[in-house]
């Protein structure tokens, strides 16, 4: 199997996309909010078809603005209802996305047919289309494409946000009381994360589409949860196991002729699946061995 230059741009930006998925995917996973990328997901609709209505045109940067916003207020609408009405995260992350969602529905009637949406780019992305939007072009002829700029922009916002309040996200993430103990609002650090999961799922929903964003924000720290207790060294693997789910997963499309955005998202499956099983701690076996191992109890 012979990868061009084409392959490499796409690898590199399915790289990027799924390493900034995975970064702030750690502390929802460890947040137990995992759903809310789906939630975001879905909801973005909304958002596109305003854009469209307000300014008449499918460029880039109103569909990417009205995207944005969408994402943001299901953040802000989920915890507003999950404060004031009374009900479980879950079911408030649910009542707001279908809401959006249907309202989307709603009001794509209202573009009578102009604003196009391919329900392929909506699951799986454009990503074998990235190395063909060219947005930067240097000197010695090398042709960066857009898509990988704008996942790279996106990783090294999640990665800067991450390093600069780690401590912050750490003790807010396992003991809100105490962050605010200690002076800052846990509240205030949640609504940013929120923030940069809406950016992160709508810069990657254009490149790769929902079931990649959703299955990255899961997987990846789910497989390093059960290889380490330690927040920082989880975060590292994440990235690893992100980035080799993109690589796994291009050459697995290649070789099947299979969606690659798709096949990343069985090798995430794939990888985690293994982890659950190997994992040296919390892994099926290692849970057999020490089972095993344990002296028997003595009858009463």
């Amino acid at each position: 199997m012979e990868w061009g230059t084409s392959d490499l741009w796409i690898v590199a930006t399915g790289m990027l996309c799924t390493m900034a998925c995975a970064l702030i995917g750690n502390f929802l996973v460890l947040r137990q909010m995992s759903l809310m990328g789906d939630a975001i997901s879905h909801a973005v609709l909304p958002g596109l078809v305003i854009a469209f209505l307000v300014t008449g045109s499918r460029a880039i940067l109103p569909m990417f603005t009205g995207a944005v916003a969408a994402g943001t207020l299901t953040v802000l609408l989920t915890a507003w209802i999950q404060r004031h009405g009374g009900v479980e995260r879950g079911a408030a992350m649910g009542i707001v996305f279908t809401t959006l969602f249907a309202a989307g529905l709603l009001l794509l009637k209202q573009t009578s047919g102009h604003l196009h949406l391919d329900v392929d780019c909506v699951l799986y992305g454009n990503i074998l289309l990235v190395p063909q939007d060219i947005l930067v072009e240097t000197g010695n002829g090398l042709r960066i494409p857009r898509g990988f700029l704008t996942q790279g922009c996106v990783f090294l916002l999640n990665l800067v946000f991450i390093v600069l309040f780690f401590k912050e996200l750490r003790i807010s993430t396992f003991d809100p009381e105490l962050a605010t103990t200690l002076g800052f609002r846990a509240s205030a650090i949640h609504q940013l994360l929120m923030i940069l999961v809406a950016l992160t799922a709508v810069a990657a929903f254009e490149a790769v589409g929902s079931i990649l964003v959703i299955a990255m924000l899961v997987i990846p720290p789910a497989c390093a949860h059960l290889l380490t207790d330690r927040l920082g060294i989880m975060v590292g693997i994440s990235l690893l196991i992100a980035a080799l789910c993109a690589l796994l997963g291009h050459a697995g499309a290649t070789l099947t002729n299979t969606q690659t955005s798709g096949m990343m998202a069985v090798a995430a499956a794939l990888l985690f699946l293994l982890a659950a099983l190997l994992a040296p701690r919390h892994g099926i076996l290692a849970r057999r061995r020490s089972r095993q191992a344990a002296p028997p109890r003595e009858p009463h």
